[in-house]
Formats: C-alpha cells, structure tokens, sequence
C-alpha cells in the first residue's frame, strides 16, 4: 500500500511541481472565465489580460523560488 501511494505522489508530482503555482493559476483561470464574464468589458481585452495574470503568476513564483 506504500508503494502505492508513493508511486500515485510521484505521478502528480510530474505535472504539479509547486502547489502554489498550481493553485494560483487554477484561481487565475477561474477568475477570468467566470469573473470577466460578468464585467462589461470589450472581449478582446480578456486573452491579454488573461496572459498578464499568468505572467504575473509565473514571475512570482520565479522569484520566491530564487530567494529560496
């Protein structure tokens, strides 16, 4: 059962390496597709602004991880 449940934290380590990164990008991806949709904004700012917050995200996250 060991080697079951470590072989299953491996296979999501694979693809979430930071949780943090993870959480925030899910929040972000929610935010803008449920979020923005409320707002009466002009469509075409929604793609950018949406790959500004992703930056911001990663940024972030590369910093912090620099100062480790």
């Amino acid at each position: 059962m060991n080697a079951i449940s470590e072989a299953l934290k491996e296979f999501i380590g694979l693809f979430v390496d930071d949780g943090s990164l993870a959480i925030a990008s899910v929040v972000w991806i929610v935010i803008v597709a449920f979020g923005l949709a409320r707002v009466p904004t002009v469509s075409a700012w929604r793609g950018p602004l949406f790959a500004v917050g992703i930056a911001v995200i990663l940024v972030e996250n590369v910093v912090r991880s620099a100062r480790r």
